[in-house]
């Protein structure tokens, strides 16, 4: 019964592992950035159908860095490097704010088609539109639900813009959030984030060399 079990368990970790590897696949060729899409898109297309057999999202998450790794190389070190460089001038600029660089090009698993998202935080809900109209900046306003704890969700604000080629994602959060970041989808615990100065420390340690 126990060899049994363990074959079972066994059998389970792989399929796990080709789930994520599949998803992974998924996300950095075709463009998929929902990790339950990609997900549920990579079992379906394994054949796989048991809740067990899924993979958390920080595993798909460990396995796109890997994949990326092994098959895009240098070039995906290029875009997670330029929109490195890219959110640093945009920290800058949006420092009134006291903004915050998170998401994939925090995490280094950035590719030629990813966003450089920052949370802005005022309890001024008009302020960033208003701060981007006087630079005259044209952006699309769209509006995100993100998880703030365990308890609490709301909809925020977010400014979406184009410059000098790459996309620039806002999300708009009351000053009280600076304390603690918003959940992150990927595990459900406080997302990654960096300041200004915590990114060119950043820069300095992984791309300094270059």
């Amino acid at each position: 019964m126990h060899r049994a079990q363990q074959h079972a368990d066994t059998r389970t970790r792989e399929r796990r592992h080709r789930v994520a590897h599949e998803a992974a696949r998924m996300m950095a060729e075709g463009g998929i950035r929902d990790f339950h899409q990609a997900k549920l898109k990579a079992a379906s297309r394994l054949g796989i159908h048991d809740d067990a057999s899924l993979p958390r999202n920080r595993e798909i998450e460990d396995a796109l860095r890997e994949h990326q790794r092994l098959f895009v190389g240098a070039r995906q070190a290029d875009a997670v490097r330029i929109r490195r460089e890219a959110a640093v001038q945009a920290l800058g600029f949006f420092e009134p704010f006291a903004p915050r660089l998170v998401g994939p090009v925090l995490e280094g698993t950035a590719d030629d088609h990813s966003a450089v998202t920052l949370h802005l935080h005022t309890d001024d809900a008009s302020a960033v539109a208003r701060f981007l109209d006087d630079h005259g900046i044209p952006a699309e306003g769209r509006m995100r639900r993100l998880r703030l704890d365990r308890q609490r969700t709301g909809d925020f604000d977010v400014w979406v813009f184009t410059a000098d080629g790459l996309t620039f994602d806002l999300t708009v959060l009351p000053e009280a959030v600076l304390r603690q970041a918003p959940l992150s989808a990927v595990d459900e615990k406080p997302m990654r984030r960096a300041s200004h100065a915590q990114l060119e420390r950043l820069i300095a340690l992984e791309h300094g060399a270059e």
